[in-house]
């Protein structure tokens, strides 16, 4: 069937299609009002080394030049980033952070790669906090930076690297001002009402085939039981 056809056959049973279109509207505002809108905080660090590098001179006559930081990158920044977010995504740490299986607040840890065991993201640690509540999708990015910055102290204490080496931590972007996030609500409502406008529209064609079927029937008239032809004089009386 083609288009105008369906347009034709949905305009003829409008009393079918009207009420099932109006209900999946109304199905699909109820369901973006039930789905909570959520909340989202997002803040980027990146790992520097020192001015005067990662390593002491030989000679502390001679101190290492000053760099500037930002112009000092190397594969130890990237490696050190990888086990930060490997380290914050560990179930103990999650825990210990607040965050319940069974809670509304999550967050997630990233080094822009989509395997954390990957280097190609770079010194950078992505954080994305969600929360029902504005104030705790921001609070969770302020703890976990927080988090980040005392497991990279400690993991270099543990290492007895000297003190004038330790790598640091940089806001690029501090936590964001929470935002809502409606792609969910808006998803799940488009899928309600799709869903809706077919099974209006399925109803409008059974009711359609339904009629059909009945007027052909009463077009033509019974064959006699016997399957021959009935006597003129019989179907008279």
């Amino acid at each position: 069937m083609d288009f105008w056809g369906t347009v034709l056959i949905v305009l003829r049973r409008w009393y079918v299609a009207l009420p099932a279109f109006l209900l999946s509207i109304g199905a699909a505002a109820g369901v973006y009002s039930s789905i909570p809108t959520l909340y989202v905080s997002n803040a980027v660090l990146v790992l520097t080394i020192p001015p005067t590098g990662g390593s002491l001179p030989s000679d502390p006559g001679r101190p290492n030049g000053l760099t500037n930081p930002l112009l000092n990158f190397d594969w130890g920044l990237s490696m050190s980033a990888s086990i930060l977010v490997q380290v914050i995504s560990a179930p103990e740490t999650v825990e210990s952070l607040g965050v319940r299986p069974e809670g509304d607040t999550t967050f997630t840890v990233t080094n822009g790669s989509t395997n954390p065991e990957s280097l190609d993201g770079g010194p950078f640690v992505y954080i994305e906090g969600t929360s029902r509540s504005p104030s705790e999708a921001r609070d969770i990015v302020t703890r976990v930076r927080d988090r980040a910055r005392i497991e990279l102290a400690v993991r270099q204490r543990q290492l007895n690297a000297p003190p004038a080496t330790y790598i640091t931590m940089n806001e690029m972007v501090p936590p964001t001002e929470p935002q809502p996030q409606r792609t969910g609500k808006t998803r799940g409502a488009a899928a309600a009402l799709l869903l809706g406008v077919l099974a209006g529209l399925a109803a409008v064609f059974s009711l359609e085939s339904f009629l059909d079927a009945r007027k052909r029937r009463g077009r033509v008239p019974p064959a006699p039981a016997s399957g021959l032809p009935a006597e003129p004089s019989l179907l008279r009386r």
